[in-house]
């Protein structure tokens, strides 16, 4: 691979809303259609969002369209994927909770089902009757049976995984009784990988082969490049492995610094803004031993080069849609699926000694001395520390509803974005919104009826006045957003939010915000605000009940309070006994000691 790396791992949606150079292939033509999503990557991991990642593709991208600092997808992966397909809330498309963790009060409920319902439309059945050809590759996680799979969901070709995680080099799956992965391709089940697989590379192998095998009737396409990275486990090629040696040695709370400044710099967030507290149970790194240190730099540098393997082949796509004249006129949405991972799934998922599943990750992931991580049934995530560098400067990450589990970088590159090249947009936006903003692309309409099943009204809004300039935000101060998943659940609307969240990261109670004076939500105005508060509790109830919310009687985080130490204040230097130096008195009062004089 010659190609310098390219960026960050993310959610990309690409959709490009331009004519082309060569009139005679896309004068007229309906403009292609990319989603490129990236698994886990934070809002900060892209160049053009504070990185020190090499991200050039991405980041070029970024250059020829909008950055958009305030999009919003759900705290975790299927419910996003689930949304962005359906422009439905995941309580009543079928993701209320994810397959692994529905609670059982949730079980046999409608709207809990885990995986997209079949009554409700989805966004490739709606482009490919408007005339698209439609294509994925990579991370399905909404359904394995044959009436749910990528085939009978509108999608005319796809190479598919299945299941929410797994091996980036085979068949391996997580648990010892779901042990191998699940591929499909063009609808068919796959019984082995294709040789030389790696997850990555193969599947933007596939999607270029999509689109040059259908291109010769003129149609546009729509293609979803659902990456399974950079989700863990941190699998990629040994070239990629070693470009950042080193360099996450001096720790998460310099990092995060460094990149705060630059996001500053970049105009990507207020000058004001202040870094959200660090995790109480995460140590300050200068307090390490340094093998420690390096040990966890280590892993970081296995996520960025992971990142960087990604824009690496993400800029291939784009430059074979360079050379056959299509890239022109295909529109780029770009964003992660939720905030960065910061829980350790190999742990959660190994469980206790004594079990199936120990036993399962002692013999097929055990190949974890430090100079493996990388390889085939390696496995390694970065935790909690580096999680919350990705989501600089919010608090928290994945699987909660604080700024740091469901804000993303979202950027939108093509002729659909009349906005100025490498501008930046402060606007409200929502996962939700991308199926109506296509559809309007696409010059097609939601039907009210699909399989004669009534339609629910489409949770989004369309982008397209933003991108026109003709809004700063497809929201008002009187519209709001709201989540729930795992317990955990927010609200915002204008400047506000509420949140509540299961303690000991939450308080197991509702919390204020300002999100425009308090990024990160360090200050709870809850006790100073209770009549917002209570206007903003009215907003939720009604959203609980319109949306069939229930909330789990069971949760994965449900041990955490006896898992994890005290909750406490995390402030520079304190307590002072683990930083306080050697005392080195003036070289001008030193003294060798008197001689002692006995009788």
């Amino acid at each position: 691979m010659s190609r310098k790396l390219l960026i960050t791992p993310i959610l990309f949606l690409t959709v490009h809303y331009a004519f082309a150079q060569s009139p005679s292939k896309t004068e007229g033509k309906k403009p292609n259609i990319v989603i490129i999503l990236a698994d886990d990557m934070g809002y900060s991991d892209m160049g053009m969002f504070g990185s020190e990642i090499k991200t050039p593709n991405l980041d070029a991208l970024a250059a020829n369209g909008t950055r958009f600092t305030n999009y919003y997808t759900q705290a975790s992966c299927s419910p996003t994927r689930s949304m962005l397909l359906t422009g439905q809330d995941t309580h009543i498309n079928g993701l209320g909770a994810m397959d692994e963790w529905t609670a059982p009060n949730q079980m046999g409920k409608e709207g809990y089902e885990g995986n997209v319902s079949t009554s409700l439309v989805t966004m490739p059945q709606l482009l490919k009757d408007a005339g698209y050809h439609t294509y994925m590759v990579g991370k399905w996680h909404l359904g394995k049976a044959p009436d749910k799979i990528p085939a009978a969901r509108g999608f005319e070709r796809d190479f598919t995984l299945l299941d929410g995680m797994g091996s980036y080099w085979d068949m391996t799956n997580m648990t010892a009784l779901n042990h191998t992965s699940v591929f499909t391709e063009d609808g068919k089940y796959l019984t082995k990988l294709p040789k030389n697989y790696y997850a990555t590379e193969t599947y933007t192998d596939k999607l270029i082969n999509f689109i040059d095998e259908g291109k010769k009737d003129g149609k546009p396409f729509f293609a979803y490049m659902s990456h399974q990275a950079p989700h863990d486990p941190y699998h990629l090629p040994k070239n990629w492995r070693n470009r950042h040696v080193g360099e996450y040695d001096k720790g998460w709370d310099m990092v995060r610094k460094e990149r705060l400044k630059k996001q500053k710099e970049l105009g990507i967030i207020p000058e004001n803004t202040q870094l959200a507290e660090r995790m109480w149970y995460v140590p300050e790194p200068s307090i390490l031993a340094p093998a420690t240190r390096a040990v966890m730099g280590r892993k970081m540098e296995l996520y960025a080069g992971l990142v960087e393997n990604v824009d690496y082949h993400i800029g291939r796509l784009i430059d074979h849609l360079k050379e056959i004249g299509e890239y022109e006129n295909t529109i780029f949405i770009v964003f992660g699926d939720n905030g960065a991972e910061g829980s350790d799934l190999g742990a959660m998922i190994g469980g206790t000694p004594g079990t199936l599943n120990y036993l399962y990750f002692a013999t097929k992931w055990s190949n974890n001395n430090i100079n493996a991580w990388g390889e085939p049934n390696s496995y390694v995530g970065y935790g909690a520390p580096w999680a919350q560098v990705s989501m600089t400067p919010f608090s928290q990450y994945k699987g909660w509803t604080a700024e740091g589990g469901i804000r993303n970088a979202l950027v939108v590159s093509g002729p659909i974005n009349k906005l100025p090249k490498g501008s930046i947009n402060h606007g409200t936006m929502f996962v939700a919104d991308i199926l109506p903003t296509l559809l309007e692309v696409a010059g097609a309409k939601y039907p009210e009826t699909f399989n004669g099943k009534t339609q629910p009204k489409l949770a989004g809004k369309s982008w397209l006045p933003v991108l026109n300039g003709q809004a700063d935000s497809p929201r008002t101060d009187k519209d709001y957003i709201a989540w729930e998943v795992f317990g955990n659940r927010a609200l915002r609307q204008g400047d506000w939010k509420i949140r509540w969240e299961i303690k000991p990261v939450g308080k197991s109670d509702w919390e204020l915000f300002n999100l425009t004076q308090d990024p990160g939500e360090r200050n709870d105005l809850a006790a100073q605000n209770p009549d917002k508060l209570k206007e903003m509790l009215v907003l939720w109830d009604k959203y609980a009940k319109e949306n069939n919310v229930i909330l789990p009687d069971r949760t994965l985080f449900e041990t955490l309070e006896d898992q994890l130490p005290p909750r406490v204040p995390v402030q520079d230097g304190y307590p002072p006994l683990n930083y306080i130096r050697q005392f080195v008195p003036p070289a001008d009062m030193m003294a060798d000691p008197k001689e002692i004089k006995k009788n």
